[in-house]
């Protein structure tokens, strides 16, 4: 879908393929040769109505020109059938094809993008890119924009070859064609602007309404409906207001336009009648003219009626190829074996949206090959985000992230995923099977191998009270689970994985004891030689660390063993007595 100066202006507006291009244009070609032939009908039934009138003014009737004309209809009846089946394949079938490779090609780009780009878009923002604006291009490459160019071509040649027989009459026919496309073109720039507007008020409504579901529990339980509904109401009166305006904007427009494009019936009426009666034409002659000039303005009046999503395509385009153009993660670099050599950050900074406020300032320090490091420290102060860096979810806004040496910017994200198993507290589960759920951890992996993980995790003790067992569905993110059982499917996934690089955060948080226990025991499989970075506010579940890092606003406070920074008295060592006093606490 990219772009480039030698692109055809059309290809460019439609942000279509190079296959999709010629899809289109092999369409309106076909629209073309339908309407063309749809016109040779029209020209039989003149040829009948003159042999008939023969008869009626006392000429003797050609009945074997007539029997040729009937045979020239049926004749007719057959190509028109098989120039609308090409039709039909050349338009919609064509329009379905580039719709699923511009899906593909977007979700493949989507999976290729930096982390980054995913916390400056909205869900509901990317929905509409691959479902809505791709949608409304499919439908007018399919019923809208193959057969408006076709009706202009197609009247433009029927009127130039009628221009033989009677030129006057021929452009009577065709001169309210431009003056209606003028009207439309005048008008476009204003209902463009409307459409826009329009855009970002469904896209506003649509986030309103999601933050509205999403969150209806807390809303009901803090009885805050009515008060909380008020956004999504002001948002959606919003788009209600506008696509008012935008109606009433291209009904004016549309109306003005038909009522110049119908008046051309009219003006071949009476400039037909002049000249038959002053001698210059014959009746046959106004007859077809009369015949044809009611057929061609048809098609192209009823697809005026779908000129809202016409104009609104440029805007949706738009968005199409924006999103196609955003950079994808640099690096190419191959991260074979790097996940077994040490990992060592260097004066990482590190900002969410790139010039603001600095999460990470100068954090420094290494992770060797088969130790346990801890990230400790106070909410806020940066642990998530060093996994996360370390993860290649972000890339450090200066500093580096290096794996033996080599700094991880450099190599291709996806090869270095490869080294790396990752168990956050949040996890994300997908509404299919509990096999398929933990073979995410490593496609193509046997059910010998999936079961085998999920045992090492202890997925069996709630997987055998599911209905259907290993191939029950889990529901949209898992909601058939509990917060532990979803926690053993992510160690399943990562045991699975068998990455020499594990990456743990706040795994066990929010566990029960009894959860917390087979949580932990699986987790002991899951980094047995492996180099873990841990994540935990229970500070006793990292006592026996190798190395403990202690971040404060984003700095490194504190670095070494549990009895080192006990011995020191630090920050480290007034959380651990916070938390043990709190342990005293009850109601």
């Amino acid at each position: 879908m990219a772009a480039t100066s030698k692109t055809p202006r059309i290809q460019r507006a439609l942000a279509l393929t190079d296959e999709g291009y010629r899809g289109l244009r092999r369409a309106i070609a076909a629209c073309t040769l339908t309407n063309l032939a749809l016109m040779v009908p029209f020209a039989l039934t003149v040829m009948v109505f003159g042999a008939v009138l023969m008869r009626l003014t006392g000429d003797e009737a050609d009945w074997g020109g007539l029997w040729g004309l009937f045979a020239a209809g049926a004749v007719g009846l057959v190509v028109v059938f098989l120039c609308a089946r090409n039709d039909y394949r050349r338009t919609y079938v064509t329009a379905y094809r580039e719709t699923e490779a511009t899906r593909m090609a977007l979700a493949e780009h989507l999976r290729r993008l930096p982390m980054s780009f995913f916390n400056q878009r909205d869900l509901s923002e990317l929905t509409e890119n691959l479902m809505g604006d791709v949608s409304s291009r499919e439908s007018l490459m399919s019923s809208t924009i193959p057969q408006l160019v076709a009706s202009c071509v197609s009247t433009a040649v029927v009127c130039a070859m009628l221009g033989f027989f009677e030129w006057r009459l021929a452009l009577c026919v065709f001169v309210t064609l431009p003056v209606a496309l003028g009207i439309v073109l005048a008008a476009r720039q204003h209902e463009r602007r409307l459409f826009e507007r329009q855009t970002k008020a469904r896209l506003a409504a649509s986030a309103q309404l999601m933050d509205y579901i999403e969150g209806i529990r807390d809303i009901r339980a803090c009885r805050q409906v009515g008060a909380r509904s008020k956004p999504m109401r002001a948002a959606l009166g919003t788009l209600r207001d506008l696509a008012m305006k935008v109606e009433l904007a291209v009904d004016v427009c549309v109306s003005a336009a038909t009522t110049v494009l119908q008046a051309g019936v009219g003006i071949t009426v009476f400039v037909g009648t002049m000249l038959l009666s002053g001698g210059e034409a014959d009746v046959l002659t106004l007859l077809m003219f009369l015949l044809i000039v009611s057929r061609v303005y048809g098609p192209i009046t009823s697809i005026l009626s779908q000129l809202p999503n016409l104009l609104s395509l440029s805007g949706r385009t738009a968005r199409l190829r924006a999103l196609a153009e955003e950079p994808v993660a640099a690096g190419s670099g191959d991260a074979a074996g790097l996940g077994e050599r040490s990992i060592e950050l260097r004066d990482v900074r590190f900002s969410y949206d790139g010039n603001g406020d600095e999460v990470l300032c100068g954090v420094s320090f290494t992770m060797e090959p088969g130790t346990v490091t801890a990230l400790v420290g106070p909410s806020g102060s940066g642990k998530s985000t060093v996994a996360k860096l370390v993860a290649r979810f972000f890339s450090p806004s200066s500093g580096a992230i290096c794996a033996g040496g080599v700094d991880l910017a450099g190599l291709d994200e996806e090869s270095w995923l490869r080294n790396v198993s990752v168990v956050f507290q949040d996890v994300t589960l997908f509404d299919d099977t509990v096999m398929e759920n933990i073979r995410m951890g490593r496609a193509g992996a046997s059910d010998e191998e999936v079961l085998a993980a999920a045992r090492a995790a202890h997925c069996e003790e709630f997987v055998d009270r599911m209905p259907e067992g290993w191939g029950t569905r889990l529901g949209e993110n898992g909601a058939r689970l509990s917060g532990g059982e979803r926690q053993r499917i992510s160690i399943a996934r990562a045991l699975l994985k068998d990455a020499p690089v594990v990456l743990l955060d706040e795994a066990t948080s929010s566990l029960d004891p009894e959860n917390e226990t087979l949580v932990q025991d699986a987790l002991s499989r899951l980094c047995a030689g492996k180099t873990v970075l841990v994540i935990a506010h229970r500070l006793r579940t990292v006592a026996g660390a190798d190395s403990i890092v202690v971040l404060d606003r984003g700095r490194v406070a504190e670095r070494g063993t549990h009895a080192e920074l006990m011995a020191a008295g630090g920050l480290y060592a007034r959380l651990v007595r916070i938390q043990q006093q709190s342990l005293g606490w009850s109601l």
